[in-house]
């Protein structure tokens, strides 16, 4: 559970992004960014002055947000008429996530603070949520143990003619029955996600999904993901899974075998270590994220499978790495055009993986923490394919 120091250090932290950008305080709406700062994820609308206590406002359940959240000051939602009364006079320049907030949601609030000029601060809040502190580092810690033990069950239940599905669901069931939550939250727009990928030749396929793998899916409407295709031998079977703890997201990729693999495949996989190894001794402090994205795709080139890299051909991800937390998607990216240099207690996803539109997908994925001594592997079991 949140306390209140780790929230006040949060909102501390948020004034003084504020405070630097002449931002007189925000409202945030998105519901993960409410459960970020208060403890709390019940239908409200949070308040951050830039100098000041925040403020909870909540339209249901506001009984349950009182026991949740470790703020001193919830309240429940003002009626419109009451709502401008909570705000100075002085308060003229109001933070909102444009990344995720509806225009609709916008217009709302713009019509019940009128002559108030709203701006956007997505990519402070999201800043400000990328480094995280002890206490997520041992969330995200807890929901990797957890996940790898899951992990280590599959060559109990892992058959030849099983389909992705089945394979899918026994997966699921078990990391279920151990306390996953199952909400994988997503920023982007148009993205999403259930629970994880199950997949095997079925995974060299195209999608929508932003990432190096789709999977077939069951319909045009779930195009992503297990399919009813069998399991055969001598076929990379590809299980990319998150857990979700205490709302805390961990990402990680193992690869099975059922017989012997392609060599070619085999050469991929021992890139996509080679590769993370590298990106591992590199998360350090001050590493520039495109950098370390560039040079991920320079040893993908030179081992000559540079065209296989993160996707099918043609349709690669540009990325090989991604922030998580509460969320899939948070900073850090590395990827090409993200400038910025990396910062001690983010964590990041390092994926390196390789499709092979007649054979399959092959790669590697752990969720790391960036330190002094490079990337801390929150993901901790054996990387190696399991044959079986």
């Amino acid at each position: 559970m949140l306390t209140q120091t780790e929230a006040m250090q949060r909102v501390t932290t948020m004034q003084a992004q504020l405070q630097a950008k002449g931002v007189d305080g925000a409202l945030f709406i998105f519901p993960i960014d409410v459960f970020y700062f208060s403890g709390t994820r019940q239908n409200s609308t949070l308040w951050i002055p830039a100098a000041g206590e925040p403020v909870l406002l909540v339209r249901k359940s506001l009984s349950r947000a009182r026991v949740e959240s470790v703020l001193a000051d919830i309240r429940p939602f003002p009626s419109s008429k009451e709502f401008p009364a909570l705000f100075d006079e002085q308060v003229r320049k109001i933070g909102f996530t444009f990344d995720v907030a509806p225009v609709q949601q916008l217009n709302y609030y713009s019509k019940l603070l009128p002559g108030r000029e709203f701006v956007d601060i997505s990519a402070a809040n999201r800043e400000v949520r990328s480094v995280k502190s002890a206490y997520e580092l041992e969330q995200l810690k807890f929901s990797g143990d957890t996940l790898c033990s899951v992990f280590k069950q599959v060559p109990q239940f892992l058959k030849e003619g099983m389909r992705e599905l089945d394979l899918a669901a026994e997966f699921e069931h078990r990391l279920r029955v151990v306390g996953n939550e199952g909400y994988i939250r997503m920023r982007a727009f148009n993205q999403e996600l259930f629970m994880g990928l199950a997949l095997s030749s079925g995974a060299a396929s195209y999608g929508f999904f932003d990432g190096a793998v789709t999977g077939r899916g069951l319909s045009n409407a779930a195009p992503q993901g297990s399919s009813t295709q069998v399991i055969g031998r001598n076929e990379p079977v590809f299980l990319d899974y998150t857990g979700v703890f205490n709302g805390y997201i961990i990402d990680m990729t193992r690869m099975f075998v059922i017989g012997s693999l392609d060599p070619e495949l085999q050469r991929a996989f021992d890139l996509s270590l080679e590769i993370q190894s590298h990106l591992q001794q590199a998360l350090k402090p001050g590493a520039i994220c495109e950098e370390l994205f560039l040079q991920a795709v320079a040893m993908a080139e030179k081992g000559g499978l540079g065209a296989h890299f993160m996707g099918m051909p043609g349709e690669q991800a540009r990325f090989v790495g991604h922030g998580v937390g509460l969320e899939l998607d948070e900073f850090p990216v590395l990827a090409q055009g993200f400038k910025v240099p990396l910062q001690a207690g983010q964590t990041i996803a390092i994926e390196p993986k390789f499709v092979f539109p007649d054979k399959g997908v092959i790669g590697i994925e752990n969720t790391f923490a960036v330190s002094k001594d490079g990337g801390v592997k929150l993901t901790d079991i054996d990387d190696r394919i399991v044959f079986l």
